[in-house]
C-alpha cells in the first residue's frame, strides 16, 4: 500500500538544478549549473584558527543548545555592517537562519494560506519557487526589464491584490540583472501604496565588481519589509548561516516558527562565523571576492562574444555569480542541453525558473565556480553545440 501524502507535496517537485547536478559529478564535464561560489574563495585557515579558539575558549558552551534569535554578537557584528552601509538596524530585528533558504521556509510558514497570491520575478529564484510552493499559493508573474520589473504588471499585480512580492534586486539568479535607484524607488511607492509585504533577498549585493552600489529597496520602504541576508557568498555556504531583518512583531512570529522547526541554527557554526568575522577583515576578503570573479564575468563575456552564434543575446551583469543567454525564438535549451553535455559542457536550461511558465529558450550559465581556462574551454564548446543546434 502507498504512503498518504499531503496534498501539498503533489505541486512540488525536485530542485531542477539539483538533479543536473548529479549529472555534472562527472569531473570531465564543464558545469556551469551550479550556482556555487569558488571554493578556493573560502577562508579556511582563517576558519581553521576561528575553530580552534571557539572550541578551546568556549566550547561547552558553544555546544549547548541556546536561543532561537541566534548569537548575541554575531547579531550586533551584522548589525554594524548594515550601519556602515547607512542601514539603521538594530540587533533584535535580527534573526539568524539556516542559510536564507531557511528564511524563505519560514517566511512562507508566517504568512502564507493555500491560495494566497505572491509575486515573483520571472526568471525567478528557483529556490525561491520551491521554498514557496510547500503552502500551495498562487503565483503572479511580473516580467523583468534590463533595469528591473515592469512598473505597470507590477502595479496590475498588486491592484488585483497579492499578499507578498518576493525580489532579488542585486545581480538577480537567475538572470544576473539588476534594479536601476529609480526602479528601486519605485517599487517601494507601490509596495507602500499597495500594502503588499516586500520580500528582499539579497545574497549577491556586495558581490559588485563593476559600477557603483545602489541602496537597498529597503531602505526606500515607508512601511515595514524584510530583508534577507547571507555568509554564504562572502565566507562560506557551508556553514548554512542567514538572517532575515525583521522588527516587532514580525520577528517575534518568525522566532515562533522556527522554534517548531529547528529550535536554533548551530551554535557551533555560529560562534565559529563570529569569530572568523571579528578576528578578520572581511572587507579585504571580499575585494578578492569581487576580483577574482570579475575576471571569471570578463573571461566568459569575452568568449560568448568570440562563439556564440548571432542571434543569441547575453546579459552583462555588474556583479553577482551569473549570465543569462536567450536563444533565438523556437529554440529549446533543453533539447540543447542534451547536445552540451555530449560534447562534455553543462548549463542550467531556464525553463524551471518561471512560475508560470515561458523560458524555453533561455539558459543560466554561472561564472563564479570555474577556472579561466575552464571557462575558455567551456564557452568553445558550448558555442559549438550551439551552432550546431541552430543549423
Amino acid at each position: 500500500m502507498s504512503d498518504k501524502y499531503a496534498s501539498r507535496m503533489s505541486s512540488v517537485h525536485r530542485s531542477f538544478i539539483r538533479e543536473i547536478l548529479k549529472v555534472t559529478a562527472d569531473p570531465s564535464i564543464i558545469s556551469f549549473a551550479g550556482g556555487l561560489p569558488n571554493p578556493r574563495m573560502f577562508p579556511v585557515e582563517s576558519m581553521e584558527e576561528a575553530a580552534r579558539e571557539v572550541l578551546g575558549i568556549n566550547g561547552r558552551t558553544s555546544m549547548q543548545y541556546s536561543q532561537t534569535e541566534g548569537d548575541v554578537e554575531l547579531r550586533k557584528y551584522i548589525s554594524s555592517r548594515y550601519a556602515s552601509k547607512g542601514l539603521d538596524i538594530s540587533p533584535d530585528e535580527l534573526l539568524i537562519t539556516t542559510g536564507s533558504q531557511q528564511c524563505l521556509d519560514l517566511i512562507g510558514k508566517v504568512y502564507l494560506d493555500k491560495g494566497d497570491k505572491i509575486v515573483i520575478e520571472s526568471p525567478g529564484y528557483l529556490g525561491a519557487i520551491q521554498a514557496f510552493s510547500i503552502f500551495e499559493p498562487q503565483f503572479v508573474s511580473v516580467s523583468l526589464e534590463s533595469d528591473g520589473p515592469n512598473l505597470e504588471e507590477l502595479e496590475q499585480c498588486f491592484k488585483e491584490g497579492v499578499k507578498i512580492f518576493y525580489a532579488v534586486p542585486n545581480f538577480q539568479n537567475p538572470s544576473g540583472l539588476s534594479y536601476s535607484l529609480e526602479k528601486r524607488k519605485a517599487v517601494a511607492e507601490l509596495v507602500d501604496k499597495y500594502g503588499v509585504i516586500f520580500v528582499e533577498d539579497d545574497p549577491y549585493g556586495e558581490l559588485r565588481f563593476k559600477g557603483e552600489a545602489l541602496p537597498t529597496v529597503y531602505s526606500f520602504l515607508k512601511k515595514p519589509g524584510l530583508l534577507l541576508g547571507s555568509f554564504s557568498k562572502i565566507a562560506a555556504p557551508g556553514f548554512r548561516i542567514g538572517w532575515i531583518v525583521a522588527g516587532g512583531d514580525r520577528r517575534d512570529k518568525l522566532v515562533i516558527a522556527k522554534q517548531a522547526s529547528d529550535l536554533h541554527t548551530s551554535t557551533v557554526a555560529q560562534a565559529i562565523m563570529r569569530t572568523y568575522m571579528l578576528n578578520n577583515n572581511i572587507e579585504e576578503h571580499i575585494a578578492i571576492i569581487r576580483e577574482t570573479y570579475g575576471r571569471h564575468r570578463d573571461i566568459m563575456v569575452e568568449m560568448i562574444d568570440e562563439y556564440f552564434p548571432e542571434g543569441v543575446e547575453t546579459t552583462r551583469p555588474e556583479g553577482g555569480m551569473f549570465l543569462w543567454s536567450t536563444l533565438p525564438d523556437g529554440c529549446s535549451s533543453m533539447d540543447l542541453f542534451d547536445k552540451a553535455i555530449a560534447k562534455k559542457v553543462a548549463f542550467v536550461p531556464g525553463k524551471p525558473f518561471y512560475a508560470n511558465g515561458g523560458g524555453e529558450n533561455t539558459l543560466r550559465l554561472n561564472f563564479s565556480n570555474a577556472e579561466p581556462d575552464r571557462i575558455e574551454e567551456g564557452i568553445k564548446r558550448l558555442g559549438e553545440s550551439i551552432r550546431e543546434f541552430l543549423n
